[in-house]
């Protein structure tokens, strides 16, 4: 039974400020050192996606919060062991702390029942397809799905690229009886966890449902520090019936604290470790898979700034362009650039600058440095604007 706790109310202002705190913005960016474990001490995981136009996803939350860091202190941890990092189904793809694969192991038990439908017709109707695919793994992992041998691709709708085969490894995945080895150019390379994740984690207990899901509730609470219930469901895309239980354990152990959000409609929950800065000097590139525009009504009632995907949008019907990233100044997003990184030429090209109509006037200037941060840590020998 949950207690009665008192709500407090905390301004808009205040919410943005615990916001970008809980996610590393309120701090000065450092790339040396531990700067990966710092990068996961406070988003807990990033995301995966393929398209690779500017950079892949995962590498930009990063320099948003630490600056030019060394990618490949990133692939390191995610590649070769001492493994510190795993792919697995979090919030879609995503790249996560190994100390966390025990809080996932529930999923990985639902996969059967939960797997896109490609996947599960294939474990219904060819079993001994996914026991030789193990097999396959077992004697010459790791391996990419085009190792595995079997048929050529069928046209089926949407699985038209996928062969049965891999259809049998991408269950196997998400059920946990394999996991990613390490990526070469985007391609995954799958083999088992005894041979890959350390022992200490696969020796660990495995959690009960409730348990699990309630410590990736309050590892999205301390991720956001302040969040309503669905976008502490969304953080780890849990399922919605479990979550407010959950969310009522924590409150009843004072580790959320509800609160009233200036301006927002639904009631909110601050962790009780959330700081409130008196302010909050960020300049950053907030990919279009970053960990905080996740939640597009959050980012809407945070910093009125309403955020969509155009990637999958005709391009006569974009508004802002395909590849597009919000900068965020202090503790306001303040413009939106389409960016390229043109590889051929060397340079970063901005296809697009919108400024957002309270934009401060140092925002041009501020956009034009941080371009050419982002420019040179990938290479790229400047800026091109369109």
């Amino acid at each position: 039974m949950m207690r009665a706790v008192p709500r407090v109310r905390i301004s808009a202002t205040e919410a943005r400020r615990v916001a970008l705190a809980a996610q590393g913005f309120a701090e000065p960016r450092r790339a040396g050192g531990r700067a990966i474990r710092r990068l996961f001490d406070r988003v807990g995981l990033v995301q995966i996606d393929s398209v690779n136009v500017l950079s892949r996803a995962h590498y930009l939350p990063g320099f948003a919060r630490l600056g030019p860091y060394n990618r490949d202190a990133l692939d390191r941890s995610a590649h070769y062991a001492p493994r510190r990092l795993f792919e697995y189904w979090g919030h879609e793809a995503s790249l996560l702390p190994v100390e966390l694969q025990p809080l996932l192991r529930w999923r990985m038990a639902r996969a059967h029942d939960e797997a896109w439908g490609g996947m599960r017709r294939v474990a219904r109707e060819r079993p001994e397809l996914l026991e030789d695919v193990l097999d396959q793994v077992r004697e010459r992992g790791p391996l990419a799905a085009r190792d595995l041998a079997e048929e050529r691709p069928r046209r089926s709708g949407p699985w038209w690229d996928w062969s049965e085969s891999k259809k049998a490894i991408e269950l196997l995945f998400w059920s946990g009886e394999v996991t990613s080895a390490r990526r070469r150019n985007f391609e995954r390379f799958y083999d088992l966890p005894e041979r890959v994740l350390p022992k200490a984690v696969l020796d660990a207990p495995t959690p009960s449902e409730e348990d699990a899901q309630r410590e990736l509730v309050r590892l999205a609470a301390i991720a956001m520090g302040v969040a309503a219930e669905p976008e502490l469901r969304d953080y780890f895309r849990l399922p919605a019936a479990t979550v407010r239980p959950r969310v009522a354990e924590l409150v009843d152990a004072r580790e959320l604290l509800p609160v009233e959000v200036e301006g927002w409609e639904r009631p909110a929950y601050l962790h009780r470790d959330a700081r409130i800065p008196r302010r909050v000097d960020a300049r950053a590139l907030l990919g279009p898979f970053d960990n905080l525009l996740w939640e597009r009504g959050r980012v809407e009632r945070l910093f009125g700034f309403r955020f969509r995907l155009e990637i999958y949008v005709p391009k006569p019907k974009r508004v802002y362009g395909y590849y597009v990233l919000p900068f965020l100044l202090g503790d306001r997003i303040v413009a939106r650039v389409d960016l390229k990184a043109d590889r051929q030429a060397g340079l970063l090209r901005a296809h697009a600058v919108h400024l957002e109509p309270a934009a401060p006037l140092e925002t041009a200037d501020a956009l034009r440095a941080e371009l050419e941060l982002l420019a040179g840590w990938l290479g790229l020998t400047g800026v091109a604007y369109s």
